[in-house]
């Protein structure tokens, strides 16, 4: 019988699921993974084997899984099914926020569950979808163990002065200070990091994680110690569908002048801005970097001007730089993304090898670059993987 473990990443309307297999030396194969999407319309579950293989395409009505909480029963079934003598002894999920209590992973009961509910109003459009499958497992499988892994961990211990907004102290002790996200994959970076690039690893690193949604962060000796996004996913760099930094009263000429609800801001802010909306093309970068609408390629220069931007100023909190890594969907694919923000770099003595940066690295600096700069995957999932079985061992 092998031991394997279950990871989860909820969104509104889709499930992503992984399975790794807890092999004996240590090590975390990929068993299985897939998604059920378009829940609470057009719901379809898709899976692969760990060799890329397709093992389910099926359909559902909207009836059937009208939403997250309805798709679990649906993946726990199949996984059964599936899986046979290799079932998950623990489930890892990714929950966008710890709040002020939790600064690692842990396990979930009731006083975990009670107080992550009792902070969903810090993060509307994310917790919610993202308890609701942990609720699930709770009433269906109760003695499955679960671990909630939070992308604002690895963030947490920033200086007072990095950590604070400017508000009253009321508000700050309420919890309303930058948390910083994307820290499941700054995490996993800074653990490869000293496999990757061992002459960086222990120095000053600006990682851009830069996908649908996108950050910076500044590593000094692998640990983070300011990050671009702030007391919510909304903040720092533009990504595709949020605008990223935004002066505080463009918000208030939403609801004064245009006379937008609360839902309708925070609609406009999470769904309409960004890269859509300055293109008016596309939230895609693939399709801007392939059209040749005006606005698509602004919204590209405003995109690295934006993220050289960050790198300066993560660079000027560290009191130098010496690497620039990027990861994520966009950090990983886009050559001529990373071109550009490198180009806006040249300043600092950042210079690209470009047929390396062409086959997308590792490392991508030239040689006599003053910035060493890298292409690094992130794996998000085995980080809580590997969260999730530790914790699950420890208790054992």
């Amino acid at each position: 019988m092998t031991d394997t473990v279950l990871c989860i990443n909820a969104g509104s309307s889709s499930l992503k699921f992984k399975v790794f297999e807890a092999a004996t030396d240590g090590d975390l194969p990929v068993r299985l993974e897939g998604q059920l999407e378009g829940i609470g319309d057009k719901p379809h579950l898709a899976a692969n084997d760990g060799e890329g293989r397709q093992l389910v395409d099926q359909g559902f009505t909207a009836a059937e899984i009208p939403d997250v909480g309805a798709a679990v029963p649906r993946i726990l079934d199949w996984l059964r099914d599936h899986l046979k003598d290799a079932l998950p002894v623990v489930v890892g999920h990714r929950v966008l926020l710890g709040g002020t209590r939790y600064a690692a992973p842990v396990m979930i009961d009731d006083e975990v569950f009670s107080y992550l509910g009792s902070i969903e109003k810090l993060a509307p459009l994310h917790m919610p979808s993202e308890l609701s499958p942990i609720a699930a497992i709770r009433s269906l499988a109760p003695e499955l163990p679960q671990v909630a892994v939070f992308d604002t961990s690895f963030h947490r211990g920033h200086a007072e002065a990095i950590q604070r907004l400017p508000v009253p102290d009321a508000l700050h002790q309420e919890g309303v200070l930058r948390y910083g996200y994307h820290g499941i994959s700054y995490e996993y970076i800074s653990q490869k990091l000293p496999e990757v690039a061992p002459d960086i690893a222990k120095g000053k690193v600006v990682v851009a994680h830069l996908g649908s949604g996108c950050s910076l962060c500044a590593l000094d000796n692998g640990k983070s110690v300011d990050s671009t996004m702030s007391f919510t996913a909304l903040d720092g760099v533009p990504m595709g569908t949020r605008p990223g930094h935004l002066d505080p009263g463009a918000v208030l000429y939403l609801f004064q002048v245009k006379g937008m609800s609360p839902k309708e801001v925070e609609h406009f802010l999470y769904k309409e801005c960004g890269l859509k909306g300055l293109s008016g093309v596309s939230n895609d970068v693939r399709e801007l970097l392939e059209s040749n609408a005006p606005r698509a390629k602004m919204a590209l220069e405003y995109f690295s001007l934006n993220c050289a931007r960050a790198v300066a100023q993560l660079a000027t909190v560290m009191g130098g730089i010496d690497a620039l890594v990027f990861t994520a969907g966009v950090g990983e694919h886009a050559a001529p993304v990373r071109a550009a923000i490198a180009e806006r770099l040249a300043w600092l003595g950042l210079e690209l090898d470009e047929a390396a940066n062409a086959a997308h690295g590792p490392r991508i600096a030239s040689e006599g670059s003053a910035v060493d700069c890298y292409v690094v995957p992130t794996n998000e999932e085995l980080m809580i993987a590997r969260h999730s079985l530790a914790l699950v061992r420890g208790r054992a």
